[in-house]
C-alpha cells in the first residue's frame, strides 16, 4: 500500500510500510541514473525491480517475483519526462497522460493533480483518505536534483 504520484515534473512517494500490522518508514522511489523509479506494493519484489532497472533492465534477468500475477509490485520509471510502467513483464508501457499515479491511494492523488495540486501535496491530501498511505513524503524532481517547492 502507498501513493506514488506524478505531475509532469515531480514524482512523490509517501513514507509509509506495513509489515505485520506494524507501521514503518521506508523509501519508495529512488534516482537511478537518469531515471525515477518507484514501486508500489511488496516491497521486496520492489527492490528486486529496482535492482533489476540498476543493472540495465535486461529482459533475461527480470526478477522471478515480478511474473507471477499475485506477487509482482507495479513499478514506474520516469524516462526523459515520460511515465512507464512495468508490471509482470519487462516490456513497459507508457501513460500518456499530464499527470498519473500508482498505489491505494492512486485516486485520491489524480483527483488532487487534476485540480492543479503539485504530486507531493497530492500524496499529503491522499494520506488524510487512505489508511495505506501516510508519513512524510519523499519528492524527486526530473529537472533536477533539487527539492520540490512546499
Amino acid at each position: 500500500m502507498t501513493t506514488i504520484a506524478w505531475d509532469g515534473r515531480y514524482l512523490a512517494a509517501d513514507k509509509m510500510t506495513v509489515n505485520n500490522g506494524l507501521a514503518r518508514i521506508t523509501t519508495k522511489i529512488w534516482r537511478v541514473g537518469d531515471l525515477l523509479v518507484g514501486v508500489s506494493g511488496n516491497l521486496d519484489a520492489g527492490m528486486a525491480m529496482k535492482n533489476w532497472i540498476e543493472r540495465g533492465e535486461n529482459p533475461d534477468n527480470f526478477p522471478e517475483s515480478q511474473k507471477k500475477n499475485d506477487t509482482y509490485t507495479p513499478t514506474c520509471v520516469i524516462r526523459n519526462k515520460e511515465y512507464w510502467v512495468y508490471e509482470s513483464t519487462p516490456f513497459p508501457f507508457r501513460i500518456e497522460d499530464d499527470f498519473a499515479a500508482m498505489g491505494s491511494g492512486r485516486d485520491f492523488a489524480l483527483m488532487a493533480m487534476r485540480l492543479g495540486l503539485p504530486a507531493k501535496t497530492a500524496v499529503i491530501i491522499t494520506a488524510e483518505f487512505d489508511v495505506g498511505t501516510g508519513g512524510e513524503v519523499d519528492v524527486l524532481d526530473s529537472w533536477r536534483d533539487s527539492a520540490c517547492p512546499e
